[in-house]
């Protein structure tokens, strides 16, 4: 199922295409993400996603069952109970996957199994945006920002998302594979089989061993069309021959945009404990620095941050506490009608929080959740 959203922070609109994986965040949540490349959303359903519902429907504690399946892509979504505890509910869905991966299609990836926690919601958003193609933004975001965010303390992940990645493809022509009678399948093969760096054991010379490497890959996009597809009464049938190379890019599987400008979008998520003010304190002052190693008319603007959303509950805690105790005692004056009384409720009320706060700063807990 895809979800169409559009965020409007500080004036700031953000809209992204996705995908809803995990629609339920109250409940214990693990997900079963599988790909078959090139088969429909009915393949997909028969081949993966109803064979790990049927084995994983036997786990303990389960709330939901379901499981979205589309063109390639099977997630299947295993809701629990409450007193159900995450880590032993993901293990146990992992044993069961296990034991039908022999009946899952031959080019189906493995399972991945990872469970929802609130670790993994982003904490901060960054976009990039500026005067240039897409396809250059998406290269400044891999080389340089994202880069700079992963070397900051705390940050566990930085993902990708609106970007266009550069990809090398191979346009094939179905009439000339026709007048060759050669199979798609032999051209990906072929390239598969061409364009590979392999190790090649090792010499041994006296007292001296060396290790051998097959250099293989291709550096130059042009050097795809000199590729031998297949040999046809002695003569070869190459790349060229039978379709053309394009430095291009790959599929573009999500988008965002900025004010309706189509940009990079990058998040944050912190590392599993991690203080969430820190993180997001720690990659402000990284993205500081990547900003002077972006070329000119390429910006960062920050549309998302969850350290402003603490500061202000900090805030409001700070404000309601002291109301708190300032009500408290007006309510014993107004009841005891003895200055004593008020005094002592005065003094114990923000004396017991003192305290207790204290100890919790000197036990180093937080008010992180």
């Amino acid at each position: 199922m895809l979800i169409l959203a559009l965020v409007v922070v500080g004036g700031t609109s953000y809209l992204r295409l996705g995908v809803d994986r995990f629609p339920s965040v109250d409940l214990p949540t693990v997900s079963i993400r599988t790909t078959l490349p090139g088969a429909s959303a009915e393949e997909v359903e028969t081949g993966i996603s109803r064979r790990i519902e049927e084995a994983v429907n036997t786990v303990e504690g389960i709330d939901e069952l379901r499981s979205i399946s589309g063109p390639g892509t099977s997630v299947v979504i295993v809701t629990f109970n409450l007193n159900r505890e995450i880590d032993t509910a993901a293990q146990d869905v992992r044993d069961r996957v296990a034991t039908i991966l022999k009946d899952l299609p031959k080019d189906a990836t493995p399972p991945l199994v990872s469970k929802f926690d609130n670790d993994q919601q982003p904490v901060l958003t960054v976009a990039l945006a500026g005067d240039r193609p897409l396809r250059e933004l998406t290269e400044l975001a891999d080389k340089v920002v994202k880069i700079r965010l992963e070397r900051s303390a705390g940050v566990g992940e930085v993902a990708i998302v609106g970007g266009l990645e550069r990809a090398v493809n191979v346009w094939v022509e179905a009439d000339r594979l026709a007048a060759f009678g050669i199979p798609v399948t032999d051209v990906r093969d072929a390239i598969v089989r061409q364009n590979v760096d392999a190790a090649g054991g090792n010499v041994t010379l006296g007292a001296r061993e060396s290790t051998l490497r097959t250099i293989g890959r291709l550096a130059d996009p042009r050097a795809f069309d000199d590729l031998v597809v297949a040999t046809i009464g002695g003569a070869s049938v190459r790349v060229r021959d039978i379709g053309r190379v394009e430095d291009g890019t790959r599929e573009q599987r999500s988008t965002a945009r900025l004010n309706g400008v189509p940009t990079v979008v990058l998040e944050v998520r912190r590392q599993s404990g991690a203080n969430t003010v820190a993180v997001i304190e720690d990659a402000k002052k990284s993205l500081a620095t990547a900003v002077g190693e972006l070329p000119a008319g390429v910006g960062l603007t920050v549309i998302q941050d969850q350290s402003r959303y603490i500061y202000a509950a900090l805030h409001e805690i700070n404000v309601h506490l002291i109301l708190g105790s300032i009500l408290a005692s007006l309510v014993v004056l107004a009841f005891m009608r003895s200055w004593r009384s008020t005094a002592i409720a005065a003094v114990a009320i923000p004396a017991s929080v003192i305290s207790t706060f204290g100890m919790m700063w000197a036990l180093h807990f937080t008010l992180n959740s």
